[in-house]
């Protein structure tokens, strides 16, 4: 038996191995940045979308059905509550945090990548 096996207990060897895998740990850290670096991506892959449909084709071409514009404040704030959310996956101490932190910034970029489809 290992020294180092003898010595751990059983609680410690499980935070470890929370640590390392789940959505818990530093694997939160990874999401979090994970989906900080692909939110611009699919912010400009889903507003290619939105200029496809046929009413943004129509107010680009012709200048007609322009009404309607992206709800730029709701877009806004989303972008910075998943930035805070985003900081405060990357940097609490506590498991928990990181984990309710992570959850915050996926919804608010669901959100604001709605927001943007929306305009469709």
């Amino acid at each position: 038996m290992n020294t180092a096996e003898s010595r751990s207990t059983p609680a410690t060897k499980e935070r470890r191995a929370t640590d390392r895998t789940g959505f818990g740990g530093r694997s939160s850290r990874f999401w979090s940045f994970l989906a900080a670096v692909l939110f611009v991506p699919a912010a400009l892959a889903v507003g290619l979308l939105a200029l496809s449909s046929e009413r943004a084709g129509r107010c680009l071409t012709y200048g007609e059905q322009c009404g309607s514009s992206l709800p730029g404040t709701l877009f806004v704030w989303n972008v910075g509550v998943s930035g805070v959310a985003c900081v405060v996956a990357l940097v609490a101490p506590a498991v928990r945090v990181r984990r309710v932190a992570l959850i915050a910034q996926l919804l608010a970029e669901c959100v604001a990548l709605i927001v943007i489809l929306s305009y469709a």
